[in-house]
């Protein structure tokens, strides 16, 4: 199949670049022929308070990629349209709406030859989504009605909104950096790990309430890129009275970094008010640890519950307080250890790859 991908990618960071890379890699190596296009301004630089590329890239780029789009260029959507003409199949990756004008030029040219099109959603609604947001998504739904999402939550969304045929394949684990299983600890640390780019949605303000109201007491520590003034975490864990229990660490987390973060960590939290897809729970057990996860997206779909992890609420402190005091019950912490290091990881790869190579209207 000739495949054409249209996203962002390395050298932008952060997870969705990071995917759509390695599926460029890995739909070549099933025997497509893949071309990838890509942005050179994805959108209004006020949309994203820090610097977008990574120096170096993280991860090898993929050798057949094009960065012609732009955000603002209707020109370089029509010109990129006319490269793709010949694909049998296009996938559009969905991250952001200010792509979608791009998409449906694109989408529209290539249809005309024949060519099947698909939204691959990392996201199918944006978080705190508008009213002229959704009209868009849904203009694109009318053009594009084929879908591939990551969650059945996902699909539902897609389905509202106009998408006809939605495929649904769990999120593989595409982190280009090497992780290998922390040692384990005799005894626990009770020190707990939250990382990756903070935004409203992700609850980190709830895991602090949470630390303050858990009978066990733990540390808390945060990595990542602040999308909010860190200034608001700190005030918060200075009038909880946690300083030198909560350590918050603003900056942006290169992939190869991730893995030492887990050492001398009993558990990674995942506390987000809502989801789609994340890797992070799988990134825990394949480091070793349990994941604390709320019942959003594809969350409780990579944890078992009292196994290899806990799930709870969404949006409420008490119940992630509750899952850190249940962490620490006798026991279960060593057990979740245990079960994680028996379990062999699972690759996702081949069913998403069979899914994106079986979609169609």
């Amino acid at each position: 199949m000739k495949l054409g991908i249209v996203g962002p990618t390395i050298p932008y960071k952060g997870g969705v670049a990071q995917h759509t890379t390695e599926l460029a890699f890995r739909m070549r190596a099933a025997g497509h022929e893949v071309q990838l296009a890509s942005w050179k301004a994805q959108y209004p630089g006020r949309l994203y308070p820090g610097q977008l590329e990574v120096s170096g890239g993280e991860g090898v780029p993929f050798p057949e990629t094009r960065r012609s789009l732009t955000w603002y260029s209707p020109l370089s959507w029509y010109r990129e349209a006319r490269r793709l003409r010949d694909r049998d199949l296009l996938l559009l990756c969905l991250v952001n709406v200010f792509q979608i004008p791009a998409y449906l030029v694109i989408a529209r040219t290539v249809r005309a030859g024949g060519t099947r099109v698909a939204v691959l959603c990392h996201n199918v609604v944006p978080h705190d989504a508008s009213f002229w947001q959704l009209s868009l998504i849904r203009s694109l739904f009318a053009t594009v009605p084929l879908a591939l999402v990551h969650s059945r939550d996902e699909a539902d969304a897609a389905e509202r909104l106009g998408a006809k045929s939605v495929s649904v394949a769990a999120l593989p684990f595409f982190l280009p950096a090497k992780v290998c299983p922390v040692a384990s600890f005799e005894e626990p640390t009770r020190r707990i790990l939250f990382f990756g780019f903070v935004r409203p949605y992700k609850g980190l303000d709830l895991l602090i309430d949470a630390i303050d109201q858990a009978s066990t007491q733990v540390s808390l520590r945060v990595v990542g890129e602040f999308w909010q003034p860190v200034e608001f975490f700190g005030d918060q864990v200075a009038r909880l009275g946690l300083v030198g229990r909560v350590d918050l660490e603003d900056r942006y987390l290169r992939s190869e970094e991730v893995p030492a973060l887990f050492e001398g960590i009993d558990a990674l939290v995942v506390p987000y008010r809502s989801a789609t897809g994340s890797q992070h729970p799988r990134l825990g057990h394949l480091c070793g640890v349990p994941v604390i996860v709320t019942d959003v997206g594809d969350l409780p779909s990579q944890v078992i519950h009292g196994v290899d992890g806990l799930v709870c609420a969404a949006g409420d402190a008490a119940a992630i307080a509750s899952a850190i005091d249940n962490l620490y019950r006798p026991g279960v912490l060593e057990s979740m250890r245990r079960r994680i290091r028996e379990e062999p990881p699972v690759d996702d790869w081949p069913n998403y790859v069979a899914a994106l190579e079986n979609l169609n209207y």
